[in-house]
């Protein structure tokens, strides 16, 4: 025994001189050669800038992604954007932005009911951004033709026609005529909520009949910074072609975009765009036209470009003649019953099919999705999420509970059978197969069954994960508070026990060498097994709830089982410590409810357990 637990201690000293060594002599020395990289790339970004400003000054030639936001937005003739919705007694704003004039493009848009971080006063969530601009994502509407020149691409300057200001309740209307006398005139509205409508309305005014195909697109340039973080969850393309989900994640678009193999479908009905894990930005053409929809990678002056766009079918414009096109654009928070309002067509729109699939449920959606419309509806009565989720998980139990009973029951029999187990195992311990003969003979006389214990543990894994996935994609999960220190749900637990929750004025994060993985803000660390070892208050209370489920279990027959299933809830402890804090609430609670309910049958059936054995121990002192 001494020496297996010399053994032990040995190997997780070692283990930690290994995560130090790791850090200090390959994670460190990678993190300097990848900041010095940035640098000079930098470097020769401002030096190509100042060339191409010298070599025109009239109008400069910008590349793409040097500029700031700020600098690359009053480098353009713009169009203000300015949203509001009414919700209930109050106005709030939804979008503010900008429509660049050149190339018409949707560019710069804020969405103003989100912020960045949990801070009242923080930005807020910027969904678009100008393609000279870090972090690129931006939507165009083109025609496309091949044998006429001069239609509107993304140099195009467009003047406006109607409108100062793109409002919920005022339209906007740019035109521009072409050097063939095709005159563009483009009315973009916009709802109270994320979705553009852009018409174009193109008159042919020379001699001859034109042919040109409406196209539409939403284009990023490069990957967003916190691309990959999720990894629960679905970020790059995302549509619904010919009833099919059509998702494509972003190294595999790389990937089979440098081989040439760009994925196309052709059909009627539909949506396509680029999906973060709380935004979206589609582009939804015409349900009744025929259209193709693709995902595109090119790799431009050294930049990637992931593209998912439509092309429309050959619309043909007789001289003298007029044509209209519409195209709807959504960007904006996937908010799962404002995505099936789009689906059903309210307020008299087109349906988009399965529009609500933009939300990443899962394979579990036949679980996920009624766990959230659960939490909305409790949500709707109490107004926390947090109140909301103890309020399913106490549902959930109750529905789980005449199977539980009968499992408790059973292994508190078990549990019971302890001592008569042990002679067992004395007796025929040189004759196992009479040992088994007997023990399932004990068995059968006390009415137990060890298999129903497992059950009520399996049927919770599915709800766990549905849980998780709920916690993991849903918007209306983000920056959702709690009580007290939880501020965010959807975030792991902010205490941290290493500076005592808070009580020591340091923070573990900034420690030198282990600081990456004692900490509770791992994201930004960026070292191997980041955050592992940071604990909150949350993860330890569900450890400890994790300990004395275990503890009023029926022991294991083998000793090396029994030391297995002493050291679960300290492994679990670290293996749930990284996941968010709303998680944790579930799983507690539900082992809280759990132990009440195994307590009162030990209590009733009069089997040992360490509650009594605590109360007891607690009583003789207290005397």
């Amino acid at each position: 025994m001494q020496k297996e637990s010399r053994n032990t201690v040995l190997f997780f000293a070692i283990a930690m001189l290994l995560l130090i060594g790791y850090q200090f002599f390959i994670l460190g020395p990678q993190a300097k050669e990848r900041a010095a990289e940035a640098k000079a790339k930098a470097a020769i970004a401002e030096k190509s800038k100042k060339a191409a400003v010298g070599a025109n000054p009239a109008r400069p030639v910008v590349p793409a992604g040097t500029l700031s936001r700020n600098a690359a937005i009053a480098a353009s003739q713009r169009v203000p954007i300015a949203t509001r919705d009414d919700q209930g007694s109050r106005v709030v704003p939804v979008l503010t932005g900008s429509i660049n004039l050149t190339g018409a493009r949707l560019d710069d848009l804020f969405l103003q009911q989100y912020g960045q971080t949990v801070d009242k006063d923080s930005p807020r969530v910027d969904l678009l951004r100008p393609e000279q601009s870090p972090n690129a994502f931006f939507a165009e509407f083109l025609w496309k033709a091949d044998n006429v020149a001069g239609l509107p691409d993304e140099r195009t300057v467009w003047a406006v026609k109607q409108g100062s200001r793109l409002t919920e309740t005022t339209p906007v209307v740019l035109t521009y005529t072409s050097p063939q006398g095709l005159v563009f005139d483009r009315t973009i509205a916009v709802d109270r909520h994320y979705m553009f409508t852009i018409t174009d309305t193109v008159t042919n005014t020379g001699a001859a009949p034109v042919s040109l195909r409406p196209a539409a697109l939403v284009r990023r340039a490069g990957l967003p910074p916190e691309a990959g973080k999720g990894q629960n969850v679905h970020e790059g393309g995302v549509g619904v072609m010919d009833g099919e989900l059509r998702l494509q994640k972003y190294p595999d678009w790389k990937k089979k975009g440098q081989k040439g193999q760009y994925g196309s479908w052709e059909g009627q009905g539909g949506w396509l765009g680029i999906t973060d894990k709380y935004w979206l930005a589609a582009v939804v053409p015409a349900q009744s036209a025929t259209f193709t929809g693709n995902y595109r990678y090119d790799n431009l002056a050294g930049r990637d470009y992931y593209t998912a766009g439509s092309l429309g079918a050959v619309r043909t414009i007789a001289p003298g003649a007029t044509i209209t096109e519409s195209t709807r654009l959504f960007a904006g928070a996937k908010k799962a019953q404002l995505l099936k309002g789009y689906e059903k067509g309210e307020g008299g729109a087109q349906p988009i099919p399965a529009f609500d699939k933009a939300v990443d449920w899962g394979v579990l959606n036949f679980l996920t999705r009624p766990f959230f419309m659960a939490l909305e509806f409790f949500y709707g009565f109490v107004g926390n999420f947090g109140v909301a989720i103890l309020l399913v998980t106490l549902c959930v139990r109750i529905i789980l509970f005449p199977l539980a009973n009968k499992s408790y029951e059973s292994m508190s029999k078990m549990k019971k059978l302890t001592e008569p187990m042990k002679e067992l195992k004395e007796k025929y311990k040189d004759d196992p197969a009479k040992m088994q003969q007997e023990t399932m003979a004990l068995y059968q006389r006390e009415k137990v069954n060890p298999l129903v214990g497992c059950l009520p543990l399996l049927l919770q894994i599915p709800v766990f994960l549905a849980f998780y996935k709920v916690l993991s994609v849903t918007i209306e999960m983000r920056h959702a508070p709690f009580f007290g220190f939880i501020k965010d749900l959807s975030a792991r637990d902010p205490t941290n026990i290493w500076n005592l929750f808070g009580l020591l004025p340091y923070d573990p994060g900034a420690l030198p060498l282990v600081g990456g993985i004692l900490s509770t803000h791992p994201a930004s660390t960026g070292v191997f097994m980041a955050g592992a070892l940071g604990l909150g208050v949350c993860v330890l209370f569900y450890g400890f709830t994790m300990w004395l489920t275990t503890a009023m279990n029926p022991p294991a027959p083998d000793p090396m089982q029994q030391r297995i299933f002493q050291l679960m809830p300290i492994l679990f402890t670290f293996i749930m410590a990284p996941f968010a804090v709303g998680l944790i609430v579930y799983w507690t609670f539900s082992n809280v409810l759990s132990i009440i309910q195994q307590y009162i049958i030990m209590h009733r059936l009069k089997v040992d357990n360490p509650i009594d054995d605590f109360l007891n121990r607690f009583r003789a002192k207290a005397v």
